[in-house]
């Protein structure tokens, strides 16, 4: 491996926090870029110093012989740009969800396995203070066996690009369950370590969404807010809900709980912003104690500097192609369980 590790990637909407990303760690540089958008492709090229410029993502894999591809585009396009960049020789920093379907997701994981390379998901909320320090908690055993779990992101209006590929069912697969609901539901799955999920039950739902690109001639296919029940096969339940569109109070409400049977614990997101709370709850010699856990919390990184970090090291990484593999699955299943009206089994 060079001792500075070459950087594609692919899409530039959400790819643009991943050029940041590498190009802020000593041993990546990005070194090409794809788009399909030529205005976006030159404003971000200029702004990265980023000579390789594509508007073609097998051409670049093709010519840059690169190290890591990172790719940020409609989900439609992970599955085949993983394969494609495996099969050129390259480790792959995929974003959420993993892919439009679990078998999708399957084959991703064989590629990768065939060309000796790793998978990582961008499951980016693991990659905070707050979620480290609680993970931290979770793992020296403060919340004893947890029982319970609720993960919540709901909007009262917030339709990414309405119209365009964020409601397209064909390009994202489903709506905010998939694009929102993602990460809480892997958020809550880590802080639980990711127990095998035996039954689902899911509800999906377009009241708000659908009227609206009725209104306004809009193309929208996919549910505005969906609701899920989950079972493990070691008696936890976890709740999930994701919603674009729905009558509430917060502006964006995003919150994962825990409860266990010695203490519970609570991250959430502040006010409507992007600022997140992390609490525990715990009772001590017959007197509950609440206790706020503040950053900073020594060791947390970016998922990309995670990643390239581990490849450095040869030392395994996290969010790995496995347990996006389990999250899609699990999406698969809600959006099953909504279409069939009736619970939905998963097989190991």
């Amino acid at each position: 491996m060079r001792d500075v590790m070459r950087v594609g990637v692919i899409g530039l909407g959400m790819g643009r926090s991943h050029v940041k990303a590498f190009n802020a760690h000593e041993q990546t540089e990005v070194v090409a870029i794809c788009d399909q958008d030529e205005d976006r492709l030159a404003e971000v090229g200029e702004a990265n110093d980023v000579a390789g410029r594509y508007t073609d993502a097998a051409a670049m894999i093709a010519a840059e012989k690169l190290d890591i591809v990172s790719i940020a585009t409609p989900n439609k396009f992970h599955h085949p740009y993983t394969l494609m960049a495996f099969e050129a020789g390259a480790h792959v920093f995929c974003e959420k969800p993993m892919a439009m379907n679990a078998d999708e997701a399957r084959e991703m994981i064989a590629a990768g396995r065939a060309a000796g390379k790793r998978l990582m998901i961008n499951f980016s909320y693991r990659f905070s203070p707050q979620s480290w320090a609680l993970k931290k908690e979770v793992d020296r055993g403060t919340l004893g066996d947890i029982y319970f779990a609720r993960t919540q992101w709901l909007r009262r209006r917030g339709m990414p690009g309405f119209g365009g590929w964020f409601g397209t069912k064909a390009l994202a697969g489903g709506g905010p369950l998939i694009d929102l609901g993602v990460h809480r539901l892997d958020l809550a799955l880590w802080l639980m370590g990711y127990p095998q999920p035996v039954w689902v039950m899911g509800r999906t739902y377009d009241h708000i969404a659908s009227a609206l690109a009725k209104e306004q001639g809009k193309t929208f296919d996919v549910e505005d807010m969906a609701v899920a029940l989950i079972t493990f096969d070691n008696g936890a339940t976890l709740e999930v809900e994701a919603s674009w569109a729905g009558n509430i109070a917060e502006s964006e409400l995003m919150q994962t709980r825990l409860l266990g049977t010695k203490a519970g614990l609570l991250q959430h997101n502040v006010n409507g912003t992007y600022e997140f709370e992390a609490k525990l709850y715990e009772e001590r010699d017959g007197a509950q104690y609440d206790m706020e856990l503040r950053p900073p919390v020594p060791g947390v990184e970016s998922a990309q500097a995670h990643f390239v970090n581990a490849l450095v090291a040869d030392t395994p990484h996290i969010a790995t192609g496995e347990e996006g593999l389990i999250v899609m699955e699990l999406l698969d299943a809600i959006y099953e369980s909504a279409r069939l009206g009736e619970p939905v089994k998963i097989t190991p």
